[in-house]
């Protein structure tokens, strides 16, 4: 057999495993929709006022930030890599932006535009680090989250920006509305569709599954994988600097230690919305409906006064639960198509 079959056939078995794949996880994405409903429905039946209107716009403002963020990991995710430095990337973006309004007066679109620039930046240096030099994600963007997170320390130089120094009409995008729904649940819905559209409809959106599926018949298919992979790391980081930005319009006050642990809600919030962790199958919808129901959890647990640790374990617990869920899936499937594959021969 040649070099060309072997490739068209690990494409075909990776197609299969795929389309299986993504049945199991459309499903497990409506369990997380039940889920969430169910969850809403029995805070609102121990404590009415959840489920009120103000009460349900600060809960769609807070997930807002973590779903734009989860977009981005979601593409990284998908090559089977991973980005834990969107954390600091949004609190280095986050007093950028308010440092650019309220100290020199910079008009609010260009501060916005140039905190996606340094975001995208950031994921240039984690992509090419990761494809071109040859070390593991994991490694590199631990390391890049420290230096990140340094250099913002080093340039607040213990300073902090307050809302009273911002324009209003950059703090409107964070807690006003229009037509009764917040601002920034609107972007987010934008952001999430965009990037959702482009995973569906365009060949370079398709290739990051199939890098993720298989990165070697990826490469035998001609797929420019190190490209691609940049471009995801270079997404991702260009939408934790618009996270920034949209932080600094929602809670006004800023310091260096503005984002510290979002990394780690954010790929909990693409994994247990169905975006597998060993990459090449999940949605950006599903990173989405994750943030929500991490943020429908946390703020229950606030509404019904128990104590914050918990709302830490529930986190913790969803996010075992989905990883484990996804190595269950995977081990069938894998079991499935050898079958398949014995049946065949």
């Amino acid at each position: 057999m040649s070099t060309a079959d072997v490739a068209v056939d690990r494409r075909e078995a990776g197609e299969r495993a795929r389309r299986l794949s993504e049945m199991v996880f459309r499903m497990r994405e409506l369990g997380i929709v039940i889920a969430l409903l169910a969850l809403i429905a029995v805070t609102a039946i121990l404590e009415p006022r959840f489920i009120e209107l103000d009460s349900l716009k600060d809960l769609a403002r807070n997930a807002s930030i973590i779903a734009i963020i989860a977009a981005g990991q979601t593409l990284v995710i998908l090559t089977r890599n991973i980005d834990l430095s969107v954390g600091s990337v949004l609190g280095l973006a986050a007093f950028f932006c308010g440092d650019m309004l309220s100290n020199h007066g910079m008009p609010i679109i260009v501060a916005i535009l140039l905190c996606i620039g340094l975001g995208a930046t950031c994921g240039i240096i984690n992509g090419v680090l990761t494809t071109y030099g040859r070390v593991p994600a994991l490694v590199v963007t631990l390391g890049t989250m420290y230096v990140f997170r340094g250099i913002a320390f080093v340039y607040t130089d213990g300073r902090q920006i307050n809302a009273e120094t911002l324009p209003d009409s950059f703090l409107n995008i964070g807690t006003g509305t229009i037509l009764g729904i917040p601002t920034i649940a609107l972007i987010a819905f934008v952001v999430v569709v965009i990037v959702g559209l482009y995973l569906s409809n365009y060949r370079s959106g398709r290739e990051l599954y199939a890098i993720g599926s298989n990165d070697a018949a990826a490469k035998l298919a001609g797929i420019r994988v190190d490209r691609r992979v940049v471009g995801a790391f270079v997404a991702s980081g260009a939408l934790a600097g618009l996270g920034g930005a949209l932080y600094a319009a929602r809670f006004g006050t800023v310091d260096a230690t503005a984002g510290t642990g979002y990394e780690l809600t954010v790929i909990s919030a693409a994994v247990v919305g169905g975006v597998a962790i060993n990459g090449g199958v999940g949605s950006v919808y599903g990173a989405a409906i994750g943030a929500i129901l991490l943020g429908c959890i946390t703020s229950s647990l606030i509404v019904l006064r128990i104590d914050s640790f918990w709302q830490q374990a529930a986190v913790g617990a969803l996010l075992i639960a989905a990883i484990a869920f996804d190595r269950l899936v995977g081990l069938r499937l894998d079991a499935a198509l050898r079958q398949r594959s014995a049946r065949r021969a």
